[in-house]
């Protein structure tokens, strides 16, 4: 990517529904602000998902999803426009050649404030998902993280793989739950929680010879909205150029 001129892309229309903000619309793929608490895909009754509400409010013959957030997570999806643009991005999420960034914060004590997460991922109990011992196939997670008011830290997160709510359970591993994730202990006595604290936060990723590289900040959160928390957010970004935790 470094031998690459980057391009950031500027989107001039302006389109925001419940569901999704449009940050970027280009002739193979559009990128999207998710909110929380919206799900992936249609969810029977209860109406439209994301990827049906990016579809129809864009007035797209066709769209192809090429990676999700789940419904707590808010922040950056990509959506590629053709069969051929989808599966050139599969290919860069496949071979990890797609540099992505959560932020999240926790008001539990961290059994390390900054490091390496890693292990193999294993279905547990009420749609739940635990992190194992073993390393056959395993999820990676790099993270950094730092104090921003007494109880409150927040995380900067570099996964490494895309597994079912690998952030969630890599932080309720070290014992730093998500704030506001009630499914793996993230309920707090101390901060109200207005929706669960896990944000995309950024993007960078090489398509047809230009290095796209994407921050966008959170749009719903009072302790993501925070003077304390945006002072951090400005501090690390962009995320790629701190100093990452080594893979070993």
């Amino acid at each position: 990517m470094a031998n690459i001129a980057e391009t950031k892309f500027v989107e001039t229309k302006f389109v925001k529904t419940s569901a999704f903000t449009l940050v970027d619309n280009q002739p193979d793929f559009v990128l999207v602000n998710k909110a929380p608490n919206v799900n992936f895909h249609d969810e029977g009754d209860t109406g439209s998902g994301l990827f049906s509400q990016v579809k129809s409010h864009l007035g797209l013959a066709e769209l192809y999803p090429v990676h999700r957030l789940d419904k707590l997570t808010s922040g950056l999806v990509i959506f590629a426009k053709s069969q051929a643009a989808a599966r050139l991005f599969e290919q860069l999420f496949r071979t990890h050649q797609v540099e992505k960034y959560y932020i999240a914060l926790s008001d539990k004590k961290p059994k390390k404030k900054q490091g390496l997460i890693k292990g193999d991922m294993a279905k547990s109990r009420r749609g739940m998902w635990k992190l194992m011992r073993t390393m056959d196939n395993p999820a990676i997670t790099q993270f950094l993280s730092q104090s921003i008011v007494p109880g409150l830290r927040a995380y900067l997160l570099k996964p490494h793989s895309g597994k079912t709510h690998q952030l969630r359970v890599a932080l309720s591993s070290i014992g730093a739950p998500i704030l506001g994730d009630s499914l793996y202990g993230g309920e707090s006595e101390k901060f109200n929680t207005d929706r669960g604290y896990l944000h995309a936060y950024g993007l960078r990723f090489c398509y047809q010879d230009k290095v796209c590289h994407y921050l966008q900040a959170p749009a719903v959160g009072a302790h993501f909205s925070s003077p304390a928390c945006q002072a951090w957010l400005e501090s690390i970004s962009p995320p790629w150029q701190q100093a990452w935790p080594v893979i070993n």
